[in-house]
């Protein structure tokens, strides 16, 4: 169904702390990062820590609990930035737009009248995603 998952994708090298991120929460199955290249402020990322392409060669339970953590982020970014809105996206071989083979899910919250940015369009400024950090690991401890 598709090719065989790659342990040197960028995700993974970040999930063994080879490569810095911007953490914002993590339990034994994933971890959630800002994302670098972020539609709107607040874009986070739920990865997984189990490693497969995409959703279509996940383990269901690996899948059920990385949607349990990207309802935890979705509430949290409806709260740290203030957002009318949440859109979930989860992209699956490159025609559907995946430029990363490891299974993650994009929470990106959303504001009334406010479009969206391109996606992987322009990499963040890093004490802008910092500070974006900050307010969506306060808005989780709340």
């Amino acid at each position: 169904m598709t090719a065989e998952y790659d342990p040197e994708n960028i995700f993974a090298k970040i999930l063994r702390g080879d490569i810095p991120s911007h953490k914002v929460y993590e339990d034994d199955d994933c971890i959630v990062i800002m994302d670098v290249m972020p539609q709107a402020d607040g874009h986070c990322l739920v990865l997984p820590k189990a490693g497969s392409r995409n959703l279509l060669d996940a383990d269901p339970d690996v899948l059920g609990k990385a949607i349990a953590v990207t309802q935890k982020m979705a509430q949290g970014v409806m709260r740290a930035f203030d957002a009318d809105g949440v859109v979930i996206r989860q992209f699956n071989e490159a025609t559907s737009g995946q430029t990363v083979f490891h299974l993650h899910i994009h929470v990106i919250p959303c504001k009334e009248g406010v479009p969206l940015r391109k996606h992987a369009a322009t990499t963040e400024d890093p004490d802008i995603l910092a500070a974006n950090a900050k307010k969506l690991i306060a808005a989780l401890e709340a």
